[in-house]
């Protein structure tokens, strides 16, 4: 067959497949060759379906499979074939949301839900509890893998020795890990950066409210006072003053240089709003008061691309390898397609994140959380914790972790603390208000579950919603409750009319008045009174945990004994100190990016050295 023929051809199964994941499996039969091939009428995986066309060439390069991590050549072909993910944006829509459009950042591989030789599943429902069809589907479903298991293969590749040799080896591609890639390449050193996830961006790329900056350029345009000093009595007053001070004050000293360095690489943070916890407006995001974490790390991931950065997913670091004098000398690689192998390099950055997603070790740490949902990806499990422990690295403030108040759990969507900063209010089941909204996640965690049914509902008005665009993506995945008047949204939710007009005529005199005399919440943005108004259902789920590596000032990581491991740094949620006891909202954008440059650029400069 040549080449304009195939192509015809793998065109025509594509429209195939398309048909498919509207109307499923028929009893049809698929006519190939003037033929009858009765085995497709109710294939398994996509790879039987595709063997209509009569070779594993069509997906691979050879009959042995992929031949790399990343799966490129398979992605490509997927592509070549169906289309980009922008050209199958309308493509398995249900009731108004696209399985193909997403927070998700980078080039997103197709291989990321539909597999090849097992079940697809949607990556989407890991977190979320929408109903995506998706042809050959099977249930979302994902067991923890402990980083010791497969020890006699593990065992063979260490006696192998290193496959390849690079300067930095950056564990981790959310946040920190890629602001730790793109600075150590921006100080002249070779960078293998490793995900173990299909996609990258971790936890950064679900940040919705901000970054928290003091002294910007963002704020003096908007005519707006902080100084650094705030920031830091701030953040150290939310953590209950169990935060390590020095990495407080390179948190606050550092955040303006931090906003700028994102801007110099096309970052929009001219938005600045107010999240929990804060003394002054300094929550940093994109105009209109879009989500901030997938656009900054967008940009981050951009920047890396740009500068080579050998990104590598589906490839977990299970060791980090020392030598006889305890320095870190490389790591030991999963990787879903290559198997174990080592790399040697001079220094490895751990920028793997937190553990909320993972509840048996949430439960160990605080038994009060046990059962509750999580706002984070799906590979925030903690393995990452378990191989600096496996090399003797002290930890700090692991029973430190916190609840986000409002996660929606008809959607499965955390609610950016931006909606209540923008003037969003908390009412219970009888209509009333209960709690400061703009308090610390921790108090207002706690006063959502001390009400009726354990949740509540966040009522807002058209002001807001036109004051921050997050809102619309709620909207459009339809689990907010819609009135054109108050009572007529009181209805639609089921509590007491008068009591919701009584609430909201309250809430708009005390705006008026300039003084929340109820709960003495300190900003009060509008009046909630432009209908429709609008509702939704919110209760705490696991959102952060705060403890994590022990590192200094340069983001050394230490042992139990005190001593610096030489070559190990640390950034971002895998650490701990930064946050003590609870972090303010906002803080976590500015934690990864400012201490993601610092070890990105204090590996480079050890590897220079060494």
């Amino acid at each position: 067959m040549d080449s304009s023929l195939k192509r015809l051809f793998l065109l025509g199964l594509a429209f195939c497949s398309v048909l498919f994941v509207f109307w499923g499996c028929r009893e049809t039969a698929t006519m190939v060759g003037g033929q009858v091939e009765k085995a497709f009428q109710h294939p398994q995986v996509l790879a039987d379906f595709h063997q209509v066309s009569g070779s594993c060439k069509d997906c691979h390069i050879s009959k042995s499979g992929p031949i790399e991590d990343n799966l490129t050549h398979e992605n490509n072909q997927c592509v070549e074939c169906h289309a980009s993910l922008a050209k199958l944006a309308d493509v398995g829509v249900r009731g108004g949301v696209s399985p193909h459009r997403s927070h998700l950042i980078g080039a997103v591989a197709c291989t990321s839900c539909h597999l090849g030789h097992e079940k697809s599943v949607s990556y989407c429902d890991a977190c979320h509890s929408f109903e995506h069809q998706i042809p050959f589907a099977g249930k979302w479903e994902r067991t923890f893998v402990p980083i010791d298991t497969d020890m006699m293969a593990q065992e063979q590749a260490l006696a192998a020795g290193p496959r390849e040799t690079t300067d930095v080896v950056i564990v981790g591609a959310g946040g920190a890990g890629l602001s730790a890639a793109v600075s150590a390449r921006e100080a002249g050193a070779n960078v293998i950066l490793l995900e173990k996830e299909p996609i990258p961006g971790g936890n950064a790329k679900l940040a919705a409210g901000g970054m928290n900056a003091a002294e910007t350029k963002s704020q003096a345009a908007l005519g707006i006072t902080d100084e650094k000093q705030i920031m830091i009595d701030d953040t150290m007053k939310g953590g209950r003053n169990l935060n390590d001070l020095a990495l407080v004050k390179i948190l606050a000293g550092n955040s303006s240089d931090s906003v700028d360095w994102l801007t110099s690489m096309g970052a929009d943070l001219t938005d600045v709003g107010r999240m929990g916890g804060a003394s002054v407006n300094r929550s940093h995001r994109p105009t209109g008061g879009a989500g901030v974490g997938a656009h900054v790390t967008q940009v981050l991931w951009d920047s890396a691309v740009k500068r080579n950065v050998d990104i590598r997913l589906n490839s977990r670091v299970v060791r980090l390898l020392k030598d006889s004098a305890d320095n870190v000398t490389g790591v030991l690689v999963h990787g879903k397609v290559s198997g174990y192998y080592v790399i040697k390099a001079d220094a490895v950055v751990m920028a793997t994140g937190g553990f909320a997603k993972n509840n048996d070790r949430v439960a160990k740490y605080d038994p009060k959380l046990k059962g509750f949902k999580a706002t984070n990806h799906p590979g925030a499990v903690g393995d990452g914790l378990d191989v600096a422990l496996q090399a003797g690295v002290a930890t700090r403030d692991l029973e430190y972790i916190q609840a986000h108040p409002t996660y929606s759990p008809v959607g499965g969507v955390m609610i950016t603390e931006a909606v209540r900063g923008n003037g969003a209010i908390l009412i219970n089941r009888d209509g009333q208000r209960f709690v400061n909204e703009i308090t610390t996640r921790d108090k207002a965690a706690a006063a959502i579950l001390a009400q009726k049914g354990g949740s509540a509902y966040l009522i807002f008005d058209h002001s807001v919603r036109k004051s921050l665009k997050k809102i619309e993506g709620y909207i459009n995945l339809h689990f907010v409750r819609e009135g054109q008047s108050a009572a007529e949204l009181a209805v639609a939710i089921g509590v007491p009319a008068a009591e919701l007009e009584k609430t909201l005529a309250s809430y708009n005199r005390f705006k008026k008045a300039g003084k929340d005399e109820q709960f003495g919440r300190p900003n009060l943005p509008r009046e909630l009174a432009l209908a429709p108004f609008y509702a939704i259902e919110v209760t705490p789920a696991v959102h952060h945990t705060m403890g994590g590596i022990t590192i200094d000032s340069r983001t050394r990581a230490k042992t139990v004994n005190g001593k610096t491991i030489e070559g190990l740094y640390a950034a971002g949620e895998a650490t701990g100190g930064v946050h003590g006891a609870n972090r303010l909202g906002g803080n976590a954008i500015s934690d990864i990016v400012t201490f993601g440059r610092i070890a990105g650029f204090e590996a480079a400069q050890y590897a220079r050295q060494h």
